[in-house]
Parts: C-alpha cells; sequence; structure tokens
C-alpha cells in the first residue's frame, strides 16, 4: 500500500542535511551554480577589502598626504563600483538559478504525481498534494534564489572578516571570540525546537489547502446540504491551528535572534570601550580601531543574519523532506523493468481474480472471477450497485493489480506490460465523466491530440453531441468551465462518449455511458456505440438493461462474483437476478409476460 510518512514517524531527519536531497536538481545547472559561486565569492572579497581602504582614508587625514589621500579615495570608489557589479551579478545568477531549479523540482513532482495509482490518492488529499507543488516549491524558491546565497556570503564575511579582525589586532579580536560559545549554544538548542515547529507549520499548511480544496470543488453539494457554516467553521478551525504553529515558530525565532544579536553587540561594545583606551594610549592608530570596528560589525551582522537564515533554511529543510517524500513514494503498480512486446490480439482473460480495495481489505471485490472476452466480442457486465463492475473495468487498465489470479491480454500477464502501451489500445468512458475547464473542442480532441477539427465534430455527431455543441455561444469552442459546470450531466456525458469515439481503439470500455442521457439522446449514443463496437472488443457496465439487450453475452454480477451468463433471452429465461431486474424495468416485457 502507498505510504506517506506522517510527523510520528519520522526518524529525525528535520536537518538541514535534508536539503542534500536537492543536489541532483542542481547538478544539470553546474556551469550556474559556479559562476553564481564566483560573483558571490567576488562580493565577499570586495566586502573584505573594503574596511582597508577606510583604515587608508582616515589614517590618511593624520599624515596629511593629500596625493596618497586622494589615490586613497579613488580606490575606495573602484572598490565600492565592483561590489556593485559583483553583487548585481550574483543577485541575477542567483535568482535565475533559483526559478529554474524549483521549475524542475515542480515539473518532477507532478510528473511522479501524474502516474500514481488511484491507491496513492487514496490515501491523501489531492489538495496537499498540490500544496506540497505549489507552497513548499514557493518557500524553497525563496531560500535558493534569497537564502542560500546570503547564506554563504556571510559565512564567507564571517571567516574572512574574524581573520582580518585576528590580523588586526589579536588582543580585542580575542575577546570578540569569548563571545562565540555563548552565541552558538541558543542557535543549536533553538534550532532544534525550530526544525520541528517548521515543518509542524507546512503540515497544517497542507492540510488547511486539502480541505478547502475537497470543499471548493464540492461548493454545489456544501451549498445544497446547507453546509457552508460548519465548512467555514472547520476550515478556520485548521487553519487556526496552522497560524498558531506559526505564531509558535515565529515566537521561537525572535527570542534566537534576540539572544544571538543582544549577545554579540553587547559584547562588540566592550570590545570597542577597550580598543578606544589603546587608541588615547596610542598602542594602535584611529584607522586601526575603524578597521577592527568595521570587520568587528560585519562579523557580528553576519552572526546575526546567519541566526535568521537558519530559520529558514529549517523552513526549507522541512519543505524537501516534504516533496522528497513525494519523489520516492511508493506505487504498488509499477511497470516492469523489461516489459513484454504488446501482443496483438484483444484476447482478455481474468483468470480467477481476487480483489480487495486496500482501503476496505476486510470485503471481497471480487472474488475468483474468472472470465474469457474474446476479440471482437461485446461483453455486458451487469448486477447491483457494489457487485464488482466498475472494480473490473478499473483492473482491466490497471489501477490496481490483483491479490490472486491474473488478467491477461492476448495471453500476457498485464504486469507484464507497460501500461501506457496497454492503455493505448483503450478507449474509456467512466461513470463520472471528467471535462477539462478548457473549450469543448479541446475535451473531445483529448481523445486524439492529432485529431482534426472535421474528425472531432464527426465524433461529436456520432455521439449525438453535434446540435448541443453547434448551439453553445461559440459552438465547440466555447469555454466550459472547470469540471465542465456550464454543462448538463447528459451533455458531459456525451462529450465523454464523442472522446472515445475520437480515441478510435481496438477496446472500447464503457462504465455506465448513457446513465446521465434522456431516452432520445440515449437511443441515438446506443445506435453510435454499437457502430462504433463493430470489431472492437467491448465491456459494457450498465445498470440499464435496454443497453445492453444486444450484447453477445450479459455477465451477471453479485457480490463480487460472477452469477450468471448468456444473451438477454437466455438470461430472462434462467429467472433470478437479471430476470427480476428485467422485469423491473420493462414494463412491455412484464405485460407480455
Amino acid at each position: 500500500m502507498v505510504e506517506i510518512a506522517k510527523e510520528a514517524d519520522r526518524e529525525g531527519s528535520k536537518k538541514i542535511g535534508s536539503l542534500r536531497a536537492l543536489v541532483p536538481f542542481f547538478r544539470p545547472h553546474a556551469a550556474m551554480v559556479f559562476a553564481a559561486l564566483g560573483a558571490l565569492i567576488l562580493t565577499a572579497v570586495v566586502s573584505l577589502v573594503l574596511p582597508l581602504a577606510v583604515r587608508r582614508v582616515v589614517d590618511g587625514f593624520q599624515t596629511g598626504a593629500e596625493a596618497l589621500l586622494d589615490q586613497y579615495f579613488v580606490a575606495a570608489l573602484a572598490i565600492a563600483g565592483l561590489l556593485a557589479v559583483g553583487t548585481g551579478l550574483r543577485y541575477y545568477l542567483v535568482t535565475r538559478l533559483g526559478e529554474r531549479v524549483v521549475a524542475d523540482i515542480r515539473k518532477a513532482v507532478f510528473d511522479r504525481m501524474i502516474r500514481m495509482s488511484p491507491n496513492f490518492y487514496d490515501g491523501i488529499l489531492t489538495g496537499e498534494v498540490l500544496s506540497r507543488i505549489t507552497t513548499d516549491t514557493t518557500l524553497l524558491l525563496s531560500v535558493i534564489g534569497s537564502s542560500v546565497s546570503v547564506a554563504l556570503r556571510n559565512i564567507l564575511i564571517f571567516v574572512g572578516g574574524l581573520g582580518l579582525m585576528l590580523w588586526t589586532t589579536p588582543k580585542l579580536s580575542g575577546m570578540v571570540l569569548l563571545i562565540v560559545p555563548a552565541v552558538i549554544i541558543p542557535i543549536i538548542v533553538l534550532g532544534r525546537r525550530l526544525r520541528k515547529l517548521s515543518r509542524e507549520n507546512q503540515d497544517w499548511i497542507a492540510e488547511s489547502s486539502g480541505r478547502a480544496s475537497e470543499w471548493l470543488l464540492s461548493a454545489q453539494t456544501v451549498q445544497a446540504y446547507t453546509f457552508e457554516s460548519e465548512a467555514a467553521g472547520r476550515f478556520d478551525e485548521v487553519t487556526e491551528k496552522s497560524f498558531r504553529s506559526a505564531k509558535t515558530r515565529i515566537r521561537v525565532r525572535a527570542i534566537m535572534t534576540f539572544i544571538v544579536i543582544s549577545l554579540v553587540f553587547a559584547g562588540i561594545v566592550g570590545v570597542l570601550w577597550i580598543g578606544a583606551r589603546d587608541v588615547r594610549a596610542e598602542v594602535m592608530t584611529i584607522g586601526e580601531l575603524i578597521q577592527f570596528l568595521i570587520y568587528a560589525i560585519m562579523v557580528a551582522g553576519a552572526v546575526a543574519a546567519l541566526s535568521e537564515i537558519w530559520g529558514e533554511l529549517q523552513r526549507a529543510a522541512g519543505a524537501t523532506e516534504r516533496l522528497v517524500e513525494l519523489l520516492d513514494v511508493r506505487d504498488d503498480v509499477t511497470d516492469p523493468d523489461q516489459p513484454l512486446p504488446l501482443p496483438q490480439t484483444e484476447d482478455i482473460v481474468f483468470d480467477g481474480v481476487t480483489f480487495r480495495y486496500p482501503t476496505r481489505p476486510e470485503m471481497a471485490a471480487l472474488d475468483d472471477v474468472t472470465l474469457h472476452v474474446k476479440p471482437g466480442e461485446t461483453v455486458a457486465l451487469v448486477g447491483p450497485s457494489g457487485a464488482g463492475k466498475s472494480t473490473m473495468i478499473q483492473m482491466l487498465q490497471r489501477f490496481y493489480d490483483p491479490d490472486g489470479g491474473r488478467i491477461t491480454l492476448g495471453g500476457t500477464d498485464l504486469r507484464d506490460l507497460e501500461r501506457e502501451a496497454f492503455r493505448a489500445r483503450m478507449a474509456l468512458v467512466p461513470q463520472d465523466p471528467v471535462i477539462f475547464a478548457a473549450s469543448a473542442r479541446d475535451n473531445i480532441r483529448f481523445g486524439n491530440p492529432e485529431a482534426t477539427d472535421a474528425q472531432v465534430e464527426a465524433a461529436a455527431r456520432a455521439a449525438a453531441a453535434h446540435d448541443f455543441l453547434s448551439a453553445l455561444p461559440q459552438g465547440y469552442d466555447t469555454y466550459v468551465g472547470e469540471r465542465g459546470v456550464m454543462l448538463s450531466g447528459g451533455q458531459k456525458q456525451r462529450i465523454a462518449i464523442a472522446r472515445a469515439i475520437l480515441r478510435d481503439a481496438p477496446i472500447l470500455l464503457l462504465d455506465e455511458a448513457t446513465s446521465a442521457l434522456d431516452a432520445e439522446s440515449e437511443r441515438a449514443v446506443q445506435d453510435a456505440v454499437a457502430r462504433l463496437a463493430e470489431g472492437r472488443t467491448t465491456i459494457i457496465v450498465a445498470h440499464r438493461l435496454a443497453t445492453v439487450k444486444q450484447a453477445d453475452r450479459i455477465i451477471v454480477m453479485q457480490d463480487g462474483r460472477i452469477a450468471a451468463e448468456g444473451t438477454h433471452d437466455q438470461l430472462v429465461a434462467q429467472g433470478g437476478l437479471y430476470a427480476r431486474l428485467a422485469r423491473l424495468q420493462f414494463t412491455d416485457g412484464l405485460a407480455a409476460e
């Protein structure tokens, strides 16, 4: 079963080291990485050289050497200009690199998610997946495009500035170093707490997004049952938990920042007091003290910046974990390493298939089902709800694998074939037709992206959809809204049927394909399906027996088993479940009896 790790199940991996998972995404852009590092080092070095120029200028005032003073000012101006160029270049390269890497991560996660079997989505809200792809990657963009480069620059300034402080005045620098342990300890202690809070905050944001997505996609049902206040209340509750988590995280980070900056600057002020006494004693020059002061401020500023950036890196580590979970999640349904060639026949066999949905392991959806569908045969599956009809359609597309038995196509187990290859030979009309937020034409063309407009319209005519599509404001090019909200249920179903007709696949799967049609449209679509089924292997799932009367064979399903099979007339004559259903649905037949 597909699993996503929960907070309680993680083994303390919430460390900055989690960011190593991003390395594979940087490798293709190594040249840009090195260019950005070069610009970053340049700006750090120039920043460290600037105080030396300031010292020369200050001491130059004391010596009165005007020629040297002018040179020092020119040198300081040149250094400042170089710093500006380097900073601009660093910003461009780092920001561009961040956008590129995050775009690659988003594409990789979406590519992984779109291929996951339905079993994965049985255990996670779609909104949470979307939150990880959007919210978490946006956080990574902020960190990669800004925080990481700032952190590296401040590390260089901290190391370089510390060395130059020691070179300027070892005495004062030694006093400054005494402060370092006092600064590092709160960073380590509070940083651990911050890691946990950052991950918790991201989890609550994802939960909030998941709930919002679920309720907004079902807004009509929510309003029909006057559930708006309850839905809003539950969303408020989750959002408030997210806020409380964020508030705690912010408080911890603020305390850490306060402690670090207070200790650093208190130490610097004390050291400068001693330095001022040395200047009065003529142990050092004013220029040396100012140079030391600038380096001390740079080092202190670097430490303070790193303490803040540390919190951002903690959040990024949590976001990286959540994204890597999606990239590394195990899917029970996978393609073989070396798939067998696709058979040339559409011979379909269910051989002793037993299956239980992972979310309902106590109940068998299919129980030792054996069925042979010959090439070109039309087989109908009928029976009460929950009998296993739609499950057979799903398993034929290998959305799930059998717990027992096997399903073969042309004598080859589906598990030995590439899913994309054999699914390309199937056309599906699902029970709940999926309509995309696009034009009607694009929705039909989803069945065959290479189809011409003439082919699209021919498919629409065959599905009895041409008349209502032509009557739309922009005809076939009319935007139908998210999930086809501008269309009726019957219109959606006819577009889905037209899509399947346009696909022109050798295997046709119809899962309650006419359930939302009126009687006149249903008759037109039945005629179209009958023409389409000629020469194709067709499996029809239906509650309306009028839809399946002309099938070559009718399979009666009950409690996950095959209860009976035969033609319509044979099954009526046998009595049993099918005969009872026929008496309920065919009043003319009942009268004739």
